[in-house]
């Protein structure tokens, strides 16, 4: 290693994973697939000079950032997922009789305790997505305990119940997953892209993946998806072929309030729910659910 340009030092990341045989997990009734629907809740937790951040946000319906001065277009995109998705996604999963994983910014939840507390009347789960919707890389030790410590506290006083998982936006920092462990109460994290099974951490904390590409962002300007039909056949497609792999996988789909909760995009929600949910290989489950068969299954 002592040829390594600039005299950098050996890597200790590992990219082989599980390889080319990786482990058999027996999921519930014989399933191939554990699904997981993961609503993203952000709303009042975006970056706002009116919630006193020192910038606006800049990605909804428009990428658009007004700076230096208060931006209610961009504020009231927001309060469009809060005020309107959330009863319309939440009907649709009635609907088909699926439950998610509802991924909240404890500002959110602050600002709006409708946004935990319906979900979780309806038996959803609900867990950590930070304090604002911001990246942590970089956050400094004391001010991300301190956000982990706020974001289960306005969660547990909406929900009655304390959450169980974590998933930073983009980023987290070098501390996040010790931190969460330091915290207690956690049973998993979705901070990691680089997989399509869980994976044991440490004793008790279970990694589940998430993905991007599966996610209904793709709907913002200039993303992948347009017509309500290329977010569902995406998924789709996606599914297809994970169950002709014939091999335990986990898939995760992404959706926001604001995004998916939108009448022109609904359908495609609807009409996946409608395809998995009568498809016994597969299982649709809350991300806790998922971790704690991965714990028990060692």
């Amino acid at each position: 290693m002592a040829d390594l340009p600039g005299g950098m030092p050996p890597s200790t990341r590992s990219t082989l994973g599980y390889g080319e045989n990786p482990p058999g997990i027996a999921w519930p009734g014989g399933a191939k697939l554990a699904l997981s629907f993961v609503v993203n809740v952000e709303e009042g937790a975006e970056m706002n000079r009116n919630s006193g951040d020192e910038r606006n946000e800049s990605r909804f319906e428009a990428n658009e950032e007004v700076v230096g001065h208060p931006d209610p277009c961009m504020e009231t995109h927001f309060d469009y997922g809060a005020k309107v998705g959330l009863w319309r996604i939440l009907d649709v999963f009635d609907r088909h009789g699926a439950k998610a994983t509802f991924s909240s910014c404890g500002r959110a939840i602050a600002h709006g305790p409708h946004l935990a507390a319906a979900p979780h009347a309806r038996g959803h789960e609900v867990s950590c997505h930070g304090w604002r919707w911001e990246r942590h890389a970089g956050m400094a030790e004391a001010t991300e305990r301190a956000v982990i410590a706020a974001t289960v506290r306005a969660i547990t006083d909406a929900t009655g119940e304390a959450p169980v998982g974590w998933h930073t936006r983009s980023a987290p920092s070098v501390n996040t997953r010790r931190l969460l462990r330091e915290h207690g109460g956690f049973l998993y994290d979705s901070d990691d892209y680089g997989d399509e099974l869980p994976r044991l951490h440490a004793p008790g904390h279970v990694i589940l993946p998430y993905c991007f590409d599966t996610n209904d962002m793709r709907f913002a300007p200039g993303g992948a998806f347009n017509q309500p039909e290329d977010f569902s056949r995406y998924c789709l497609r996606a599914v297809d072929w994970l169950l002709s792999e014939n091999r335990a996988r986990m898939l995760s789909i992404g959706l926001h309030l604001r995004i998916i909760g939108r009448p022109a995009r609904i359908w495609a929600l609807d009409e996946i729910l409608r395809r998995v949910t009568a498809d016994p290989r597969i299982w649709v489950a809350r991300r806790r659910d998922i971790a704690a068969h991965a714990l028990a299954a060692g």
